[in-house]
């Protein structure tokens, strides 16, 4: 135990560094810088006992991981961007799982045997966004524009739709499960929904908790419910736990704008969260680093890098479809935009975690898929993370 502890400490340690060197959070994302440290330690006999699975990243990490931005993120730039957040996060998923899956069959199947469930599956997984480790160089180079807004709404609704998407696929991949519309639409409004609701439910008896609760202190621990308990409470009934602690971190920033009180509470709660944050995102990408090592020496990597290039054809097209021919507000963005936004749709945690759990599956063709998909979302964590700030200076100017 005590060994494991100092790994730990470890790896805070190295996480701190990176962090403290990109104090202007302008020129590399840390996640990457994070990940190819851990690729080193990989090396390094020892740090190979610190392993990572789909419930450490999904039930341990990623709730906080859902919240900070939820809590964080303005109710203003929620309402002027609400169409554009819900119909790319939900609609706008579901185009790019099923056109993602049609392509990735067409150049997999003839290139490694992928069958379409293998395909469809592959691309539910590589659906969900995570920009967390770009947002802060949008804001800084575009300001208050609506990109940064976007993106970042966008990723908080899409990783709960992916999540259900994914659920489907993996049925369909691994218990041979047919595919019904009916069924698909059914589940999706139910797990979607009563995520919604039950985060609902608990912000709002949060926010009213803290009325009556002046101790700070007692509301921090309270957030912590919130987030935790929430996700928890929605995964238990069947529903979404991403889609819970979400809606519950947007009512606690609704609740912030309405009086001196909340906004006093929202600077503590900053104290706290925004060391959790960094804390969990150090140990994540430099777990998953340690873990990618075991999957770089695989024979399809030719198919790896199309599979990734089509992530981007795909989601360029979608985005721009939804967002250059919806009348509202399609003068708003400019294809450079689009662009820009494409870029910066990172896979990462939920990518990870979502690809976790089929890890255990031990068939040829369960293989194929982990691998092939792990590569994915490394190259995307890679070669997008590098190219985000001179594409945003470049497009800014």
């Amino acid at each position: 135990m005590l060994l494991y502890a100092s790994l730990l400490v470890i790896l805070l340690a190295l996480g701190l560094i990176v962090y403290i060197f990109d104090v202007k959070s302008n020129y590399f994302p840390v996640p990457m810088v994070l990940l190819f440290i851990g690729l080193g330690l990989s090396f390094i006999p020892v740090f190979n006992r610190l392993g990572l699975n789909h419930d450490i990243i999904f039930d341990l990490l990623l709730p906080a991981l859902l919240f900070v931005p939820a809590y964080s993120f303005s109710i203003r730039s929620l309402k002027k961007n609400f169409w554009p957040i819900a119909t790319l996060g939900t609609l706008g998923l579901m185009a790019t799982v099923f056109l993602m899956a049609v392509l990735i069959y067409f150049v997999g199947a003839p290139a490694a045997g992928l069958s379409f469930v293998a395909a469809f599956l592959i691309a539910s997984i590589l659906t969900p966004t995570d920009p967390v480790s770009v947002t802060a160089i949008l804001e800084n180079v575009f300001g208050d524009s609506d990109i940064p807004k976007v993106v970042e709404g966008e990723s908080m609704i899409n990783d709960g739709t992916s999540v259900v998407l994914f659920s489907i696929a993996s049925s369909m991949f691994l218990y041979n499960e047919p595919f019904s519309l009916f069924s698909f639409l059914g589940e999706f409004l139910l797990v979607s929904l009563g995520g919604v609701a039950v985060g609902v439910a608990g912000g709002w008896m949060v926010t009213k908790a803290v009325h009556v609760m002046h101790n700070h202190v007692y509301q921090v621990i309270l957030s912590i419910v919130l987030a935790y308990g929430g996700f928890y409470i929605a995964e238990g009934l069947g529903a979404s736990g991403v889609l819970a602690t979400v809606s519950a971190g947007i009512m606690l920033s609704r609740a912030f704008q309405q009086s001196a009180q909340e906004e006093e509470l929202h600077s503590y709660l900053d104290g706290f969260w925004k060391v959790v944050e960094p804390v969990v995102l150090s140990l994540l990408f430099l777990l998953i680093g340690i873990q990618s090592a075991g999957y770089l020496a695989f024979g399809h990597w030719l198919l790896a890098i199309g599979v990734f290039i089509i992530s981007l054809i795909v989601r360029f097209i979608v985005l721009g479809g939804f967002l250059k021919f919806s009348p509202h507000i399609k003068e708003r963005f400019q294809w450079s935009s689009v662009f820009m936004m494409t870029w910066s749709g990172l896979k990462g945690t939920v990518s990870v975690a979502l690809l976790l759990s089929i890890e255990t599956q031990s068939s040829s063709s369960a293989n194929l898929v982990v691998s092939l998909t792990f590569a994915a979302i490394l190259l995307s964590l890679v070669i997008q993370s590098l190219g985000v700030y001179p594409l945003a200076k470049k497009f800014s100017s």
